[in-house]
């Protein structure tokens, strides 16, 4: 018997329909016509101990039995899952082959490898174990994944960097959330301080920004517009440029902070011949933007329709799953394998029938082929795109928003290029420098599928018509007084774009490198619901459309040392993971170090106490006892 493990009840149905008829549906698997039989797992049906499962005496919380550092790792069963285990261990001990169909991910891969192994399989039926790496739940499109299987065992070094991965979260987040808990009621902090390897950095960077806002001090600034008349009488107005005799005037954004310079250079513009010394007009083009993954897609979606990042993630499972209108959401990638170049009549005619978006779908050209197709660059899954299948139920406002963004995205791949036009015009009046610029479009290409609220924020100007050494006239010269302005406020959208784009946080340029190489803080799959998990723990909290930190967030990232709350950790476990999937490195060359880092951090952690949580105390505190089973399930959450 061929045995298929899915890693979801839906992708469990989806292999089934792809398979021989007819179907015997059993308790927790389906049975096909050939006598193979397909089963699920439902999402991690197996979880780490308790601590106290290594010994009873972890059960009370105390410093000196920290860190706490398992040798010999075990896994159990999920008390709500367990039921659906004992199906799929039955299963497994009964089948011949087995086919991994995890999601193509890494935790996908260690998801159902975790069960197979915890279970143990024969020699002879390990040797023949096969992957399956399924991204479309439509019919057609499994058959077409069941036909290409692989050994599972070329997918080995990706289960053991999930593998690290997760025992490293879950001794970090054990023995920090211990530490600082405890210590923490010794302030006299009601509630548990839950500390984690990806949460922690992120409420960092709340918190810095929040005090940024809050000690920022606006410093006045001037510029100085030139309002320039052509021959034609055109009126037009061109930028002072501050020469380097002016720096020591300026901020280092070359921002003119002398009102009485600026006034001096009005003054002496005024009534004046401007000279034209040089003129540009450089034709460009932009191709279509690559379609989503799932990064992309969570920002745009904040920034159009102000959605939370676990929002669009749940709306995108269920297009997935329930609607079967979208790939596989949990992707990181943003490129299509040349396979899917083919499918493309059909994928934009399914959007046709499945969304308002005729006109764009009329106006694409699908022999035009995109930098998104693109072999090299796919991994185990690719871009979030529409599927062929057309629209069968009602979609809620949510799942109508997010499938006409991923809709749209598509689409872009076959218009043609932006193509616009850069305009300099450089004046000199009165010996200063003076610039004019503008952007003007000749062929919207893919821009035609921007919605309008987008394009009527872009300008399309065109510069006069000057020659170089052309003589113009200065009616006057214009003071224009600003003032430097604060950092904005972190919202889901910029929160995002900070978590991928981590880099442009980071001073040391070797840990900027490694992040600019990795997927930033946290992953595709895990963001979401490490933001939500900070708004539970009451360490965030939302003012309208922003995210500020709360006097727990800030009192738990004044207290830590400042390596916790920095992503430079996270950025060295990435590279190090990355190179475990690569074969570069072993499993032992990440884990040892991290246990010697854990001694250092339990021993600051004895020594300082956290004196920013003093007499806070969590909302519902008292169910938080560091005795109480509650407390158990609140910092087993803390592996991430």
């Amino acid at each position: 018997m061929k045995l298929y493990i899915a890693e979801k009840p839906s992708l469990g149905r989806a292999i089934a329909s792809a398979l021989p008829k007819p179907h015997l549906k059993l308790d927790g698997c389906i049975k096909v016509g050939n006598g193979d039989v397909v089963t699920w797992c439902i999402g991690h049906i197996l979880e780490q101990v308790e601590p106290e499962a290594y010994d009873p005496a972890f059960k009370k919380w105390q410093l000196e039995h920290l860190p706490i550092s398992p040798s010999d790792w075990k896994l159990t069963p999920k008390s709500n899952t367990r039921k659906q285990f004992t199906v799929v261990k039955k299963l497994i001990k009964q089948a011949d082959t087995i086919v991994h169909c995890g999601d193509p991910d890494r935790e996908g891969q260690l998801l159902v490898d975790e069960v197979i192994n915890h279970v143990g399989i024969k020699p002879s039926v390990k040797k023949t174990l096969q992957r399956c790496l399924i991204s479309d739940l439509n019919t057609s499109a499994v058959k077409q994944s069941l036909s290409m299987l692989k050994p599972n065992s070329e997918f080995a070094p990706l289960s053991i960097s999930a593998l690290a991965r997760s025992r490293a979260d879950w001794l970090y987040g054990i023995n920090m959330t211990r530490a600082y808990t405890l210590q923490g009621q010794k302030v006299g902090f009601q509630g548990v301080v839950s500390v984690g390897r990806v949460q922690t950095p992120i409420l960092g960077l709340v918190v810095r920004r929040d005090l940024d806002i809050e000690q920022f001090t606006p410093v006045n600034f001037y510029d100085v517009l030139a309002y320039v008349q052509t021959d034609s009488k055109t009126v037009f107005s061109a930028k002072w440029k501050p020469s380097e005799a002016c720096l020591p005037y300026c901020d280092s954004e070359g921002r003119v902070l002398n009102k009485a310079l600026a006034e001096n250079v009005v003054n002496r513009i005024n009534q004046q011949p401007a000279i034209v010394k040089k003129v540009e007009r450089k034709p460009k083009k932009q191709a279509a933007p690559l379609p989503y993954n799932l990064s992309s897609l969570q920002i745009d979606a904040a920034k159009r329709f102000g959605m939370s990042a676990k929002s669009v993630l749940d709306t995108c499972q269920s297009l997935y799953e329930n609607h079967k209108l979208i790939t596989y959401p949990r992707s990181d990638n943003r490129y299509l394998p040349m396979a899917h170049f083919h499918q493309a009549l059909n994928i934009v005619d399914a959007i046709s029938h499945s969304a308002n978006l005729k006109r764009e779908c009329s106006g694409a050209n699908c022999s035009l082929k995109s930098k998104a197709w693109n072999d090299a660059k796919v991994g185990a899954h690719h871009a979030i795109i529409p599927t062929a299948m057309r629209r069968k139920g009602v979609l809620s406002k949510a799942e109508q928003h997010v499938y006409e963004l991923v809709a749209r995205q598509y689409l872009m791949q076959f218009y043609p290029s932006w193509q616009y036009i850069d305009g300099v015009i450089e004046l000199d009046i009165s010996g200063g420098v003076f610039i004019t610029k503008a952007r003007h479009t000749t062929t919207k290409g893919w821009k035609e599928l921007l919605v309008s609220s987008i394009l009527q924020k872009e300008s399309n100007d065109t510069l006069p018509t000057v020659e170089v050494g052309q003589v113009l006239h200065c009616d006057k010269g214009e003071l224009v007084e600003k003032q430097t302005q604060p950092p904005s406020p972190f919202t889901d959208a910029t929160l995002l774009a900070a978590m991928t784009g981590i880099s442009r946080y980071v001073t040391n340029p070797d840990i900027k490198k490694i992040l600019k190489e990795t997927d930033g803080l946290g992953t595709e799959a895990t963001r979401a619901n490490i933001i939500e998990l900070l708004f539970k723990r009451q360490f965030l909290a939302r003012q309208g459309k922003q995210i500020r930190s709360t006097l727990i967030g800030r009192g738990l990232i004044t207290s830590l040392p400042e390596s916790m709350t920095l992503p430079d950790m996270t950025a060295h476990w990435e590279s190090m993971l990355d190179k475990i999937s690569l074969k570069e490195q072993n499993y032992f060359d990440f884990m040892a170090p991290l246990q010697q880092s854990l001694l250092d951090l339990v021993g600051y952690a004895r020594c300082n106490l956290p004196v920013g949580l003093k007499g806070l105390k969590q909302k519902n505190s008292n169910k938080f006892k560091a005795s109480s089973k509650s407390v158990k399930k609140k910092y087993t959450k803390a592996k991430k």
